[in-house]
């Protein structure tokens, strides 16, 4: 009689659970293997954004029309606020469809342990997962948003250039920033549920600390580079440059908000592994 030989374990079938080694032990490569799961719960995020909402989709673009319009009449034509030779509602436009998807990606990275509170406790994966998907989810709005933008540019005789290519790098710097500050928030969240109440408002001061409805150019030369301390300053100049194709980007903006984003994000990556193991019995 032969013997069978007795099967044996597939090593990739084995999670293994242990503390981290070290301050910059992060896991990063267990995101690939819960690949999945990131998928489901993206798709998840966008379906339940518009679930039994009348307009669907359509939220996409009503949202950041309505802000344009109401920036073209407060400061384009009450203000009279510079554009740098453009048209106001596209020179609004350019930048508030990144800004929209920014505060919409930290408001999901932000709140998603939270949200996701009977997950977190009931089944292990890493719980990382939870902010990068809710950073991708409203990647869907942005694009949908974009064709309107490409759209009102037509309609106001701005011809798009080859500087389009360079929306999708810096819109994934934005989505860096988005998971950035997210991964600060989320945890500050499960402790204290202030964080939800107070970000909006957070947002909103930041909002006008950018140069969304105003260039960059009224800033004074010499506070050009503290001012760019604020990483959406360098996001929101160069969408407008690859939208617009206009005059040159503001590098030393770009440089350093990139810089100020690498840090946050580093940061923010070793803050959010250090306060896990605490998820499940605080939340």
């Amino acid at each position: 009689m032969t013997d069978i030989p007795a099967p044996q374990p597939d090593p990739s079938a084995s999670i293994e659970i242990r503390p981290s080694k070290g301050l910059l032990d992060l896991e990063l490569d267990a995101i690939w293997r819960y690949r999945e799961l990131l998928i489901v719960l993206t798709l998840r995020d966008i379906q339940v954004l518009y679930k039994q909402a009348a307009l669907g989709v359509a939220w996409a673009i009503v949202r950041p029309v309505v802000a344009v319009v109401i920036f073209t009449v407060i400061f384009g034509n009450f203000a009279k606020m510079p554009s740098d030779g453009l048209p106001y509602p596209v020179f609004a436009f350019a930048a508030v469809l990144p800004w929209t998807y920014f505060a919409e990606a930290v408001r999901r990275a932000a709140s998603g342990l939270v949200t996701n509170s009977e997950l977190v406790q009931k089944v292990y994966f890493p719980r990382l997962i939870i902010p990068i998907a809710g950073v991708i989810a409203p990647l869907l709005d942005f694009f949908v948003a974009f064709v309107v933008l490409l759209g009102v540019m037509v309609w106001f005789g701005v011809t798009p250039s080859w500087h389009l290519l360079a929306v999708l790098p810096l819109l994934a710097v934005a989505a860096l920033l988005g998971l950035a500050v997210g991964l600060w928030l989320a945890p500050v969240n499960v402790r204290f549920r202030d964080v939800q109440h107070t970000l909006p408002f957070m947002l909103q001061i930041w909002m006008y600390a950018t140069p969304i409805v105003y260039p960059i150019t009224i800033v004074p030369i010499e506070w050009r580079w503290i001012y760019s301390l604020n990483p959406m300053v360098g996001v929101i100049e160069g969408i407008r440059w690859a939208v617009v194709g206009k005059s040159n980007p503001d590098i030393v903006a770009i440089g350093i908000g990139v810089t100020a984003i690498g840090l946050l994000l580093i940061g923010g990556l070793i803050f959010f592994k250090r306060m896990e193991r605490s998820f499940a019995d605080v939340i």
